[in-house]
């Protein structure tokens, strides 16, 4: 099957084409990676590629509670344990970069952080806090032009960084509904300058960053992931939407970015993901894409087959079935996760799923 064979990744070469998906688990006590974390990636070094839970550059980007970042020097040197050991167990890991932007609450954030987003709009509903418990999304402060230039490189600054503590590359969070895809849809962004209204203002700060982190640390250890009529933290359909896409990815490829990855969460209800975007987005791209979003084996080995992807990234199924690989490659049964312990802190539905005993 392709989903078993070697990938060559810019200049790393994969043992598979099997991704692990960045998901949030919300175990990073006092923002720092712990022991906890290296056991957890570890189990799942089975993927060819590791993408980490999103990972704040900047302390104002720190919207959840008990979220890594790779800001400061002990960061730098827990997330370092994580690279180690992964590297032993012949996997590759890239590092998200994830900027919460206004899906915050100043409760999770550290002193003298703030609640900064591209317009004064506040997320809807509630969100979670440790010392507050649900709390309303508050209106986050407009961002000036000298503070995204400093956003920016905060980011640059947080890639060299995951390079010094031993990562293959970069994957800048420009989806869900976080910082950069906060630029790019206009239920978030309300801006009248070089930042907001049209489609090559909206997609500039995604296309700014990615290049100065690219001159940087490297196109060849950037990219960057997407999320097309995604629904998550009040992002919603717009005009030329598919436009604004195949144009992303158009420059994105103009730079050489290492990949695109296309999330789809249609599968957890929101909008279906169009074919037709997807192929703008491929077609205009002309390197590499990451498919996720409720895949199977079967349905990946499909994708693979019908060259829509090259690679195929898996979420929960990794969260209760550390081996998947295995479990893929030996046609063995899977376990549902526990939902209630996603975000909670400590072992419990974190590193206490088994694996299976394997034959000597």
């Amino acid at each position: 099957m392709k989903l078993f064979t070697e990938y060559i990744l810019g200049k790393i070469k994969l043992k598979n084409k099997v991704v692990i998906a960045p998901m949030t688990r919300s175990r990073a006590i006092n923002n720092i990676p712990n022991e906890m974390m290296v056991e957890y990636y570890k189990q799942r070094s089975g993927a060819g590629l590791i993408i980490t839970e999103g990972t704040s550059p900047s302390p104002n980007g720190l919207g959840y509670p008990r979220i890594p970042g790779i800001f400061n020097k002990e960061q730098i040197a827990g997330w370092k344990n994580i690279t180690n050991i992964v590297h032993e167990n012949n996997s590759k890991i890239f590092i998200q970069l994830m900027h919460t932007g206004r899906v915050s609450h100043p409760a999770n954030l550290p002193k003298g952080a703030e609640v900064l987003a591209p317009s004064a709009v506040a997320n809807g509903g509630e969100m979670y806090t440790d010392s507050l418990g649900m709390q309303p999304y508050p209106t986050p402060r407009e961002m000036t032009i000298e503070e995204i230039e400093t956003a920016q490189n905060e980011y640059v600054q947080a890639a060299k960084n995951a390079i010094e503590a031993g990562f293959d590359g970069i994957e800048i969070h420009g989806a869900n509904g976080y910082l950069v895809d906060q630029f790019i849809n206009p239920a978030s962004n309300k801006r009248s300058d070089k930042y907001g209204g049209s489609i090559e203002n909206r997609a500039r700060f995604a296309i700014e960053t990615a290049k100065k982190m690219g001159e940087a640390i490297g196109f060849d250890r950037t990219a960057i992931r997407l999320s097309p009529y995604g629904a998550s933290n009040g992002m919603k359909p717009f005009d030329q939407l598919e436009e604004t896409y195949e144009y992303l990815a158009h420059e994105l490829g103009k730079l050489g970015i290492v990949y695109i990855h296309v999330v789809d969460h249609s599968s957890l209800g929101a909008p279906e993901v169009t074919e037709s975007v997807k192929s703008k987005i491929q077609n205009s791209f002309g390197g590499p894409i990451i498919a996720c979003g409720g895949f199977d084996k079967e349905r990946a080995e499909r994708v693979l087959n019908e060259n829509k992807a090259d690679l195929i990234a898996f979420g929960r199924p990794f969260i209760s079935n550390p081996d998947l690989v295995y479990r893929f490659e030996n046609n063995l049964p899977t376990v549902e996760p526990d939902y209630n312990t996603f975000y909670t802190p400590g072992e419990k539905g974190y590193t206490d799923y088994p694996s299976i005993e394997k034959p000597l």
